[in-house]
Order: C-alpha cells, then structure tokens, then sequence
C-alpha cells in the first residue's frame, strides 16, 4: 500500500522529466505525484500529466511572485516534496521557506560549474562545448534562494566528445536525468 507521500513538480516546457517521476512514483511504494504546477498554460508537461490523470495547476508570474495562491495550493495538496522539472522560474522565499530541504531540482551539468541565473537548456550545452570541457553531467540539488547553489545531493557524468553540438550533449544528458531524476525523488519522499 502507497504512503501519503505528495509530490509536487514544477515544470515550465515539454514535461519529460516529469513524465518519468510521474511514471516511477507510480511504481514506487513511496508516494505519488499529487499534481504538476506550471507558470506557462501552452506547456507540452499539461498533457503528459493529464495523460497520466495528473492534476494540472496554472499561475501567472505575477501570482507566483506577488502572492501565496501557489504556497496556498501546495499546503491544500498537502505537498512534501516539490521537483523542479525544467522550470524556469525563480522560487519565492515564502515557499522555500515553507519547504526547506524538500525541494530539489535538476541542473543539467555539473555544478558549481555553469549555473546561476540563465543557464539552462541549451545554453548550458553551448557553454559546456565552449569552455572546452571534457566531461559534463547532471547536478540533482536542494534548492535554496540562490540559483543553483543549494546543497548537491546527487551527479553523474557523461564524456563530451570532440563532435559533440549542443543538441547532442542535450540528449546525453537528458538519458542521464531521465534515468537518476527520478531515484532522487523518491529517496528525497523516503526521507519525510
């Protein structure tokens, strides 16, 4: 039997990180995603999640900045954890707060190395072939009221290859969050 485990993910684009926690939690005797909140109502990650008969929670910026409807939404669904899956949005410091130590995000490379504010997506992948690098990855992090610099809870490494292009380091490491993103999260449920 399941545990009253609530997990809550935040996503902002396509939705498939979120689609995979939602997919492994269902298996998992942890708990079960409660709902997917996103700031962008053309969001590829609202259909995934309705798919999976996912409640679906939209805001405006303004809301999520200006007011407590989304910290109001998340104590109603009685969340305990909240994954940031490919959101783009900075969360306020009343949730983080509310939240402390049980929300976690995924950054695609290896921090402390290219992060902080606007780096994400393929801009992190330009950046990572720019530098040279010879190894990038995944950073699974607690969020706290910096960009990515909460405490590192988990990496992995992939090799970067001379002909590597952005999208082709993209999809390396999308395997990588795909296959450990998940894991995280419900070790992350396992600890509440």
């Amino acid at each position: 039997m399941k545990s009253s485990s609530s997990v809550i993910i935040f996503a902002s684009g396509s939705g498939t990180n979120a689609e995979k926690i939602i997919d492994f939690l269902n298996e998992s005797p942890c708990g079960a995603v409660a709902a997917v909140f996103t700031n962008n109502e053309n969001a590829g990650v609202i259909d995934r999640a309705k798919a999976r008969d996912v409640e679906v929670f939209t805001f405006t910026r303004s809301e999520f900045n200006e007011t407590d409807v989304v910290l109001q939404k998340l104590k109603d669904l009685k969340a305990e954890v909240i994954a940031l899956a490919g959101f783009l949005l900075k969360v306020p410091d009343t949730i983080i707060q509310e939240y402390q130590g049980r929300i976690v995000n995924l950054h695609p490379a290896l921090l402390p190395k290219f992060g902080g504010e606007g780096m994400y997506g393929m801009k992190v992948h330009q950046a990572v072939l720019d530098a040279g690098e010879q190894v990038s990855g995944i950073t699974i992090h607690l969020v706290d009221k910096d960009y990515d610099t909460g405490k590192k809870l988990f990496q992995a490494r992939v090799a970067v290859e001379a002909s590597d292009t952005p999208k082709s380091l993209a999809q390396k490491v999308q395997e990588l969050e795909h296959r450990y993103y998940p894991r995280v999260v419900e070790a992350l449920c396992n600890q509440k």
